[in-house]
């Protein structure tokens, strides 16, 4: 991250922007810095936009502050907003799409919100399993047991036990370990789980909700829910897509949205 810039309580955001044109910050999900964002900004960049991604605060090059509160990263696109210009798009991936929602309900200057795929949980059996991982992860950072917290992170994901004893031994551990405690924020980004609707009512700018089509069906009806909710929403499903959806096809969906 090349820039930085410092939040209203101190806290120092480290960010990168690329393109020339209309600014867009990009909000990552969990267990994600601003790099993992980077190939979606070089996207949408070459459709003539500035993009920025940020390491979200506890996260790559980004101060930390406890304890935390939402609204600490609400002021903290507030005060990339203002980096890059003192108003912008924003597009949230994942978790970050909550971020981005409430970010825009609070009435910072925001021109348009996307999101994609929003894990919001669509019915009971989802929120008691959100209410279980919650908890628990709360106890396991609170001991301090950052593995664990991430194996509970990636048991929620649906990643097979296998796998995770795979994920276990891998040099990509000790990083994931690292960014763990920011799972707790991610959780309280997205409170119980469900739609915020009337949250998201209160946008009064376009909001689109995006969903891959070969997604799970709970991820699609609830950007289906996102879209309803908001005044101003439309929902896109894109063909073959799944959570891990690529840049080059979500960028230009985006950009006809932004310039719109």
């Amino acid at each position: 991250m090349g820039h930085k810039t410092n939040s209203q309580d101190g806290t120092s955001l480290a960010y990168d922007v690329t393109g020339d044109g209309p600014a867009v910050v990009l909000v990552s999900g969990a267990m994600s810095t601003g790099a993992t964002l980077a190939p979606l900004a070089e996207s949408l960049a070459g459709h003539r936009f500035t993009v920025a991604v940020y390491d979200r605060r506890g996260r790559g090059a980004s101060g930390g502050s406890e304890p935390y509160e939402v609204a600490r990263e609400v002021e903290d696109l507030a005060a990339l907003i203002e980096a890059v210009g003192g108003e912008a798009a924003l597009c949230g991936v994942s978790s970050g799409g909550a971020l981005a929602l409430e970010a825009a309900a609070a009435g910072l200057p925001v021109r348009q919100v996307a999101v994609y795929e929003t894990p919001f949980v669509m019915d009971e059996g989802g929120r008691a399993q959100w209410a279980e991982y919650t908890e628990r992860l709360a106890e396991a950072l609170g001991a301090g047991r950052r593995g664990e917290a991430v194996e509970l992170f990636l048991r929620l994901t649906g990643l097979a036990e296998p796998m995770i004893e795979g994920a276990r031994q891998s040099p990509m551990w000790a990083g994931m370990e690292v960014v763990a405690p920011s799972l707790a924020h991610d959780a309280s980004v997205l409170g119980d789980g469900r739609v915020p609707q009337a949250r998201i009512a209160s946008v009064e700018v376009p909001v689109l909700a995006v969903a891959g089509g070969a997604s799970p069906l709970w991820m699609r009806e609830a950007a289906q829910s996102v879209a309803r909710a908001a005044a101003h929403g439309t929902y896109r499903s894109l063909a073959g897509q799944t959570h891990m959806v690529d840049p080059q096809v979500l960028g230009p969906v985006l950009a006809e949205f932004f310039g719109g």
